[in-house]
């Protein structure tokens, strides 16, 4: 097992098991980037919310034990962003590599996303407890360079191929297009599709 070295920065907080809570736990996690130096409309801080939005929305829809709360941390050492998102349902583990989702089907896309866009991520279970911890890592450049993620090419030729509309999907152009990135203090609350 990696050792962990003492973070940089960190911040750890828990949720309710609901869609809302899933959403206010993605928005603190990109306020707290924004905290840190890495502004929202950094590719940092865009795709660590993404990486946030798919881990506790699955925590909520496939981890959800009722009257129990999911565990959010974020931590930055030695140039690593760890997101670890923790719920209470042991039995639901998710699969060790995202499985090919149906070109027809409107989910399944979650962790395909996370693979994309992390450097690692995986699953461990929580010590001492029941359930599970899903984690992923992004590395951050060093030199003040913007962090372009090489996953993006990969995630909007994977788009394409399910005919998604790739002209404007870099890493989490679509998490903006649909409110789902908003910052703290936008305008755009609860917009739901039809």
């Amino acid at each position: 097992m990696p050792q962990h070295l003492a973070p940089e920065h960190k911040f750890a907080m828990r949720f309710t098991s609901t869609p809302r809570g899933a959403r206010l736990a993605r928005r603190l996690v990109s306020h707290r980037l924004d905290d840190w130096g890495h502004p929202y409309t950094t590719p940092v801080n865009e795709t660590l919310t993404l990486i946030t939005a798919e881990l506790t929305g699955n925590a909520v829809r496939h981890g959800h034990v009722p009257g129990r709360d999911f565990h959010v941390q974020l931590t930055l050492a030695e140039g690593a962003f760890r997101i670890e998102v923790t719920d209470t349902r042991a039995e639901k583990q998710p699969p060790s590599a995202p499985p090919t989702p149906d070109s027809t089907s409107e989910s399944g896309r979650g962790l395909l996303l996370v693979a994309a866009l992390a450097d690692d991520w995986g699953v461990t279970p929580r010590p001492a407890a029941p359930g599970k911890t899903v984690w992923a890592e992004l590395r951050v450049p060093t030199g003040g360079r913007s962090h372009t993620h090489p996953a993006a090419c990969r995630t909007a030729v994977s788009a394409s191929a399910y005919g998604h509309n790739t002209d404007s999907f870099q890493a989490t152009s679509s998490l903006l297009r649909d409110g789902l990135g908003s910052r703290p203090g936008a305008t755009r609350y609860g917009n739901r599709r039809p």
